[in-house]
């Protein structure tokens, strides 16, 4: 075999196989490539997309929250406005409900007061006359007088 031919027929193959590459199998090739390129370069910026949608739902939440907690602490307050309102009529009614059972006390002792005064004054009114009728049934003696006022005196 002759080494030019062989090296020409390299070259003819080479050339030969370098056109079919480049009219056949590279134009595929760079259009797949340029199509992944593509998809890559569409999904990393919907990836920045997602981000920026992230970063905007984040502040949305954080502004909900502050807002909620607001509302959460405005509530508080009002339900604790309640509360000190529903203690103080309580204390009203407690203090109204302490008043009526004093003045209710009140009255029972001074009927009981009254109650005792009558019942003492009958005691003494009873004493009285039973003295009275021991030194009417007695003689009139000085001595015995006073030895029964001293009596009536122990009794009382």
């Amino acid at each position: 075999m002759n080494l030019n031919a062989t090296l020409f027929f390299q070259m003819i193959v080479f050339f030969v196989l370098g056109w079919v590459t480049m009219k056949f199998i590279w134009p595929p090739l760079t259009k797949a490539i340029d199509e992944r390129r593509q998809k890559i370069a569409k999904g990393l910026a919907d990836a920045e997309k997602g981000k920026a949608d992230l970063a905007q739902a984040q502040a949305r939440v954080n502004l909900m929250e502050a807002s909620a907690k607001a509302d959460l602490h405005v509530r508080m307050t009002e339900v604790e406005k309640q509360g000190e309102k529903i203690i103080e009529q309580a204390r009203a009614e407690a203090e109204a409900e302490r008043a009526r059972i004093v003045a209710q006390a009140r009255q029972d002792a001074a009927q009981e007061v009254e109650r005792a005064r009558d019942a003492l004054r009958d005691d003494v009114a009873n004493l009285a006359v039973a003295g009275a009728e021991q030194i009417l049934r007695r003689e009139v003696n000085a001595s015995v007088h006073a030895e029964l006022l001293n009596q009536l005196k122990a009794q009382l």
